[in-house]
């Protein structure tokens, strides 16, 4: 299984992250993908937690919501895919942290030789 995140760089909600998405690679779900996860910042700043799929409804106009991922018997099964998307999510941002830096490190380069160039000139 692989989750594929798409940063929310928007302000609005306040604390979203990013979306995920989990792609299955074996068994009868392999070529499949199940959508609606988000990523959110805690609103009390320690750490992050993870929303699942949901349907809304609404029922004498009162707005509820529906769990499209439950678990079968074994309520820990949400937590372990919890802890998955958030560990994948840890590793995404390093490597977006990485690739950031690398751009900033070939943009004092480019400089550095712009400035050289330009006092041999």
């Amino acid at each position: 299984m692989i989750v594929k995140f798409a940063p929310h760089d928007r302000d609005n909600p306040p604390g979203k992250l990013a979306d995920a998405e989990l792609h299955f690679t074996e068994g009868a779900l392999d070529g499949l993908k199940l959508i609606g996860f988000g990523i959110w910042e805690r609103r009390n700043g320690t750490g992050r937690n993870v929303t699942f799929p949901a349907r809304q409804y609404s029922v004498g106009g009162e707005r509820r919501s529906f769990a499209l991922l439950r678990p079968a018997c074994d309520t820990s099964a949400q937590d372990r895919i919890r802890d998955y998307i958030l560990a994948a999510y840890a590793e995404y941002e390093a490597q977006l942290d990485e690739a950031r830096e690398e751009s900033a490190r070939i943009d004092r380069a480019q400089e550095a030789a712009g400035l050289i160039a330009g006092i041999g000139a």
